[in-house]
């Protein structure tokens, strides 16, 4: 068994996609329509929950600019040059159109090249570096530079059934991948599902609902449980603060939160800027563990963003964060998960002030926003339900690091012939599985 070397023009055939007048465009199936892909549906694998359909069109461009079973779909032209060469496979047997700022690859011959191993072969990180460095630029859209990738060298094992071994050892690592990614989809579904119920007291944190004889009714909050209270939030804050109107500096050493800091209701150390701060304004505006950041101005869709903080070290915050210190009666992680809730997002954008490029929210809009305050014992029950799905998340997100790390080293070392595989054993095993 060898590795052999052939240009890309002389085994891959490709083809442009197809251009089309918008009203062709059908939202879902009519008689005689057609599904057409577009930049939107390639994404790391073939993403079909955007639908496209189109009518009117000829049996010559069905036949001419139609892709199935086999093919590989590659972005062509984006205003992300980034994108440029990222490609699907298409594993099913289904006709699909594509739109011109997409292009299609098959091996000529698939007894030279299997299809699959092919799409392996472009989707490699080398391989999608070179296409990228390569791509050509007009009117602010990086393009495909066709004649570049025709040019290119192609290296694969001149034995199918290696080829088909590689190719199978990257599918179940893709498979387990999507398998992960449906894992933390599916905690990031019940989190959510969690937050909007014990939050707002219509689930136990023991995972029974209240019976509608265990409410009244607020009539500022609605249902509110037996036993809960409701307060502004200033009446379980120690204190709330504006961050400081500071500029970064190079050479400074104390790291400065901005917005982009707070991911998924956490403050997070990561892209951080670092100023000059007196040792009074240090004390003064250092946060600490517990603390509450909630981002004051923005685009509408990010006015409101909160984070709370527990990482070790020294931190000061921006002017455009506020800061809000629950009081020590009160679980400050119950008040972060609510304020991130559906329901507490919808209250304090509803306290949005719109200006002409950015909404705001202030400080004494935040402090007076209405939250359910439960006894203390139940505000930590429903802590540490929530905090079990987040830990669930963190272990399924390590382990699909792991396998894209995994998928990288194999792709680097299989696609190259750097390492070799015992083609009859993993075959075997793919057969079997």
């Amino acid at each position: 068994m060898e590795f052999v070397i052939n240009k890309f023009k002389n085994i891959i055939e490709y083809k442009s996609g197809y251009t089309w007048s918008k009203d062709q465009e059908t939202s879902s199936f009519v008689a005689g329509s057609v599904r057409v892909l577009t930049v939107t549906n390639v994404q790391e694998k073939l993403d079909l929950r955007n639908e496209l359909y189109l009518a009117q069109v000829s049996k010559k461009d069905r036949d001419k600019k139609a892709a199935s079973k086999g093919w590989s779909i590659a972005v062509s032209s984006n205003g992300n040059r980034k994108r440029i060469g990222n490609a699907v496979f298409i594993e099913d047997d289904t006709d699909y159109l594509f739109a011109s700022f997409l292009t299609g690859f098959i091996p000529k011959d698939s007894r030279v090249v299997l299809p699959k191993y092919f799409f392996y072969w472009l989707s490699s990180q080398p391989i999608q570096e070179r296409i990228t460095s390569v791509s050509e630029g007009t009117t602010g859209l990086g393009n495909l530079d066709i004649r570049f990738l025709r040019n290119m060298d192609l290296k694969y094992p001149k034995d199918l059934p290696e080829q088909k071994a590689i190719a199978g050892i990257l599918s179940k690592v893709d498979e387990a991948i999507e398998a992960v990614e449906n894992s933390i989809n599916a905690v990031e579904r019940l989190k959510k599902a969690l937050m909007q119920n014990l939050l707002t007291g219509k689930l136990k944190s023991d995972g029974t609902w209240r019976s509608v004889h265990e409410f009244y009714v607020d009539e500022k909050f609605g249902r509110v449980p037996k036993g809960w209270e409701i307060k502004k939030l200033k009446e379980i804050s120690d204190f709330h603060q504006y961050g400081l109107n500071i500029t970064s500096s190079a050479d400074a050493k104390i790291a400065m939160f901005r917005m982009n800091n707070i991911i998924e209701g956490k403050m997070v150390d990561t892209p951080m800027v670092y100023v000059n701060v007196s040792d009074s304004d240090l004390i003064k505006y250092k946060v600490e563990k517990g603390d509450i950041l909630f981002n004051r101005t923005n685009s509408m869709d990010l006015v409101g963003k909160i984070g709370i903080f527990e990482l070790d070290g020294e931190f000061v915050f921006a002017s455009y964060l506020i800061r809000v210190r629950i009081n020590k009666d009160n679980n400050p992680y119950f008040f972060n998960f609510y304020l991130n809730s559906y329901k507490g997002q919808t209250s304090l954008r509803a306290k949005a002030t719109p200006a002409v490029s950015q909404a705001n929210i202030n400080a004494k809009s935040l402090v007076n926003t209405y939250v359910p305050v439960p006894p203390p014992d139940i505000q930590l029950n429903i802590v540490e339900v929530i905090q079990e799905q987040e830990q669930v998340k963190v272990t399924h997100r390590s382990k699909l690091s792991a396998l894209k790390t995994l998928k990288k080293s194999l792709m680097q070392n299989l696609l190259t012939g750097k390492v070799r595989v015992d083609v009859a054993k993993i075959n075997k095993l793919l057969e079997e599985a």
